[in-house]
């Protein structure tokens, strides 16, 4: 399938969780409140914290290693019972270990720990990274949405009341493993299981590893913000922030997704096609990062004082702070993501992905430290920030010398400048009405500004050249 119909699934899939999110957050912000919100958001957090040592680097990795052999049915079918049967025994140890855990050391919460087990559980059965290598994004799209539609639909009936917290974690971590036992009903038609040997399987330790460094030092500055708030802040504040940081995940899903899909492809490129000219897909792919980020970015910020009463209700005015906040992390994850998934991973570059986000891990704890305990989630959202900053600035300063990155540069401002310029005018503008008629009025005059900025930006420079005929294999 063509990079542009991946592209268009994966970018289905991410549009309608927007969606999904849009309709979710509000209802579930009034109905449960603040505070059960953050404590689904730490026993969350906590369990995810798990998951990760199950899957390890394997969304890189085994994405990575499926892309090499995709072609090569024998060697597909055994590099798939390779790593997914060290997924398996490294998953079974994870999962002892996280119910004695939950004996032992979880003293609150416990009843809903025990639910969130079963998101640590799916996560032995998550074949996802396997389905990215392959490029099935229209099955994993279709899949997902229809999940989504259905959990939506039980939130809706049966999520009532601020004592609804069990019902919900419920409806959500079954919705998981449905979600990952579709994909082997799927996949049993690409791949099949074959014997090796237990070398075999040890020998995809090693590199995974090497890629589960930078998966933690993410996760230091992605959920630790949330378990550090919830034990040096209160878990009101974890509630704040989880609706917040919501919001960003509007831009990025679509940007990631553009990374998703075009990482393994720049794998099939870098090792079978050394002909193509993969550089002219990473720069164009950056511009219409930059496009997503600083439109939806700077475009949200825009309506901040009037989406946030409208969207969440009382309560919640703390949350227009964090929007201008966490918003901008937008721009520097679509550089930083770009580079990452469309060179730094694809060409086996791992040792500059990892300095990078260990600065940023360890940026983002210091500044937590000082910043939470006095600002609670105002500090952890600096702390994000400035982590994204230092992230995105570490991966071009390495690769400064094999990419032309003071030309992306250059060349990305006029984008971030518009949408600077959007934010500018209409945030202080005030029509006096309704929230409702403000953010309807809002939201037509930036598409207005930015759609017309972006045509002068593309037809009167002549240096971008951005459509999306180059999302079509050539």
């Amino acid at each position: 399938m063509s990079i542009k119909k991946n592209y268009a699934y994966n970018t289905l899939n991410q549009i309608l969780r927007i969606l999904i999110s849009i309709v979710s957050i509000p209802y579930i912000s009034r109905v449960l409140g603040a505070t059960n919100i953050g404590i689904y958001s730490y026993t969350y957090t906590i369990a995810s914290y798990f998951i990760l040592f199950i899957i390890l680097g394997l969304d890189n990795y085994g994405n990575r290693e499926i892309a090499k052999v995709k072609n090569n049915k024998i060697l597909l079918n055994q590099v798939f019972t390779e790593i997914y049967l060290m997924q398996l025994i490294i998953g079974l140890i994870v999962v002892f270990t996280f119910y004695i855990y939950l004996i032992f050391f979880s003293d609150k919460y416990k009843i809903i720990f025990i639910i969130q087990s079963m998101y640590v559980i799916s996560a032995i059965i998550d074949i996802n990274w396997a389905m990215c290598g392959l490029e099935e994004f229209k099955f994993t799209s279709l899949r997902n949405c229809i999940i989504n539609i259905i959990n939506l639909i039980l939130i809706l009936l049966f999520v009532k009341s601020s004592n609804s917290l069990l019902l919900y974690t419920i409806i959500m971590s079954v919705g998981s493993i449905v979600n990952n036992i579709t994909a082997w009903l799927y996949i049993r038609k690409h791949i099949n299981f074959v014997k090796v040997k237990l070398n075999d399987i040890v020998k995809h330790l090693k590199p995974n590893l090497i890629l589960f460094i930078p998966i933690v030092a993410v996760s230091l500055y992605k959920m630790m913000d949330k378990v550090m708030l919830g034990s040096m802040a209160n878990i009101e504040q974890v509630g704040f922030y989880e609706n917040s940081e919501k919001i960003i995940k509007i831009p990025t899903v679509l940007i990631s997704s553009l990374g998703t899909v075009m990482l393994p492809h720049m794998t099939s490129i870098y090792f079978y096609e050394k002909n193509v000219d993969a550089s002219k897909y990473l720069e164009k792919s950056l511009y219409i990062a930059m496009i997503i980020s600083t439109s939806l970015c700077f475009g949200i910020m825009s309506i901040s004082k009037e989406f946030v009463p409208v969207f969440y209700g009382k309560g919640y005015e703390v949350c227009i702070l964090l929007y201008l906040i966490l918003l901008p992390c937008c721009v520097f994850l679509a550089f930083s993501n770009v580079i990452r998934t469309q060179y730094l991973i694809p060409r086996g570059k791992d040792k500059q992905y990892i300095k990078a986000v260990i600065i940023g891990a360890v940026v983002n704890l210091m500044i937590n430290f000082v910043g939470i305990p006095r600002f609670g989630a105002i500090g952890a959202a600096f702390g994000t920030l400035i982590a994204e900053a230092t992230v995105c600035s570490c991966q071009a300063i390495d690769v400064r010398t094999e990419l032309p990155i003071k030309k992306y540069i250059l060349r990305c401002l006029p984008f971030i400048t518009l949408g600077g310029t959007m934010f500018a005018i209409l945030y202080m503008v005030d029509f006096n009405t309704s929230n409702i008629v403000q953010i309807f009025i809002k939201v037509l005059l930036g598409i207005l500004i930015y759609i017309v900025g972006l045509f002068g930006i593309l037809n009167f420079t002549k240096i971008y050249g951005v459509d999306i005929q180059f999302l079509k294999r050539k």
